[in-house]
């Protein structure tokens, strides 16, 4: 291997979800702080552009759009071709996939780092033996013991997400048309990946009702366009409307990044927002419903100092309204906010 110093064009891949492309801020900083001169790039999907869009340690986003340009084998070789043409010399993978790993190769990217295993692992040049599954460091600790893996020295663990132009301003116009002033919403995110991560709408519309009568507070709830059957069954279980209101499915990532911007606190299942949250720098509660390795609070909670999990290891189901009232007072007590009504 090279003098890892030398390296002058770096292409970060990070291709999967929300909560993984924050928690790999961290180590995209350290790599600029190790690689001063060096042009580094990530490769993203079109669905993440909008958290590293604006990131001061990155010079050039490329994109893997499997819904149209990229699609098929045919969209596979025009990646391939946007990759062999920037001439890049080192590829670090954080999202292991064949795709990937192949594309880097046939690219010709010399130094190739990243997790080896059965997703043509071999076609690495620094493979590095993957224990994320075993779930005992935290994802933006796993990002950067691979930087680590080529002398890269350890950092902190800040995540960052930017905020852009036109979501700011959408978010200051929809504000003022309510009434709304900053840091009067509590968000609620009632969604994520899985089934098994969710906790019960039931709870969720309990949980909006008691916080309306306790604070004097607006509460959003927000989500994907999938989120909507949902939000909608949480929105006809609660006892009072007013002072809700139902973004879901009506807003971007990074409208979403800006309207938590100005939340005061979000309260969600352990799902991507949560960690767009901590890097905005809002107060965030995640609910865990699963502790399995691997899908643990230990590897997937929010970062920060304002970031707070209750999850459910003593029983399946165990977190309560009243858990989660509980711990809302003492961040609010912390911040000298709000006493109880």
């Amino acid at each position: 291997m090279k003098n890892p110093k030398s390296f002058q064009n770096i292409l970060i891949v990070r291709t999967d979800r929300i909560g993984d492309v924050v928690l790999t801020t961290p180590a995209i900083k350290a790599l600029r702080q190790a690689f001063p001169t060096a042009r580094i790039s990530i490769l993203l999907t079109p669905a993440t552009f909008d958290l590293v869009n604006g990131n001061p340690y990155i010079d050039e986003i490329l994109l893997d759009d499997r819904q149209k340009q990229h699609k098929g084998l045919l969209g596979f070789f025009r990646l391939l071709r946007q990759i062999h043409l920037r001439k890049f010399d080192l590829a670090v993978i954080f999202h292991t996939k064949r795709r990937y790993n192949l594309a880097c190769c046939l690219a010709g990217i010399p130094y190739r780092l990243g997790y080896k295993n059965n997703k043509f692992g071999f076609m690495l040049t620094m493979p590095l033996k993957d224990l994320r599954i075993l779930g005992e460091k935290h994802e933006a600790q796993y990002c950067m013991d691979v930087l680590k893996a080529m002398g890269v020295k350890d950092a902190d663990l800040d995540v960052f997400v930017p905020l852009q132009k036109q979501a700011e301003e959408w978010v200051a116009d929809w504000m003022q048309e309510n009434d709304l002033k900053s840091n009067e919403l509590i968000v609620i995110h009632p969604d994520a990946s899985d089934p098994a991560k969710c906790w019960p709408a039931a709870n969720f519309a309990q949980l909006m009702d008691r916080l309306a009568e306790r604070y004097p507070l607006k509460i959003v709830l927000i989500g994907s366009r999938e989120t909507v059957p949902l939000s909608l069954s949480i929105l006809g279980q609660i006892h009072r409307q007013s002072g809700v209101f139902d973004l879901t499915g009506k807003t971007s990532l990074a409208q979403m990044a800006s309207l938590l911007r100005r939340a005061r606190l979000l309260i969600s299942n352990d799902s991507g927002p949560v960690h767009v949250a901590a890097g905005v720098g809002t107060s965030v509660i995640s609910l865990f419903m699963r502790n399995q390795p691997g899908i643990n609070a230990e590897r997937w909670k929010p970062l920060g100092p304002k970031s707070f999990i209750l999850d459910n290891k003593l029983k399946p189901g165990s977190i309560s309204v009243d858990d989660v009232l509980e711990l809302v007072e003492q961040i609010f007590q912390k911040n000298n906010q709000y006493e109880i009504f």
